[in-house]
């Protein structure tokens, strides 16, 4: 049975994004491009109303295009369990106020057992220095975390 893995809206962004002249963007997108075109076939995909909302938003034709990316993968419900875990995320947790859909994507991907939550947000999600606080509050619920990375830790080569 393959791993799953929670897709969070930054590497839906980084897939359809376009050109641009920052050199660290335009490595996440090639990373992400490379991981999605010789890697995802090995997991089982799912996203979540949120990403769903997310990726809709904002210019019609680059919107167009992200929601093409996600069409036919799985969605997970947002759950009361999600958002207790959310709100913990950032009434216990190093997670400030203004994450609360951030923590909204770790409270989903965790009360689904995800094993992977797949993102470029490195400022709260896939941080360092926030992991062990993120993974105790998780634990603390009964849950087990997901892990949290970007797609370079995820590329085997």
């Amino acid at each position: 049975m393959p791993s799953t893995i929670y897709l969070e809206t930054s590497i839906i962004s980084y897939l359809t994004g376009r050109a641009t002249r920052n050199v660290i963007i335009t490595a996440h997108q090639q990373l992400t491009r490379r991981w999605w075109d010789t890697q995802r076939q090995q997991f089982e995909l799912f996203v979540s109303p949120l990403v769903l909302q997310e990726v809709a938003a904002g210019n019609p034709t680059m919107a167009a295009r992200r929601l093409e990316m996600v069409r036919g993968l799985l969605v997970l419900a947002v759950t009361p369990e999600a958002t207790t875990v959310a709100e913990q995320l950032v009434q216990s947790g190093p997670l400030p106020k203004k994450a609360e859909v951030d923590a909204l994507h770790i409270g989903i991907a965790t009360v689904h057992g995800m094993e992977y939550v797949l993102t470029w947000n490195c400022k709260h999600i896939a941080n360092a220095r926030m992991r062990n606080q993120i993974e105790a509050i998780c634990r603390d619920l009964r849950y087990e975390p997901p892990i949290m990375c970007t797609p370079e830790e995820l590329l085997e080569e």
